[in-house]
């Protein structure tokens, strides 16, 4: 059964023509990701503890 993600948001550091990775999140607390360049991207799935964990990682890199 494929999840509905709801409340997707762009990233800030997106594309200005359009082309863009973006957040949704399903019922559960899943986070999908998807790239919207890809008329059928995948959506890739992240537990909320998957997620905040990528989202630490990345701050720490640009500190």
């Amino acid at each position: 059964m494929t999840k509905h993600f709801y409340g997707w948001r762009k990233s800030r550091h997106s594309e200005p023509n359009g082309h863009c990775v973006e957040a949704g999140q399903a019922a559960d607390g899943t986070i999908g990701i998807r790239d919207t360049k890809l008329h059928h991207s995948p959506i890739l799935e992240f537990s909320p503890r998957e997620w905040r964990a990528i989202l630490e990682s990345i701050r720490a890199d640009h500190a």
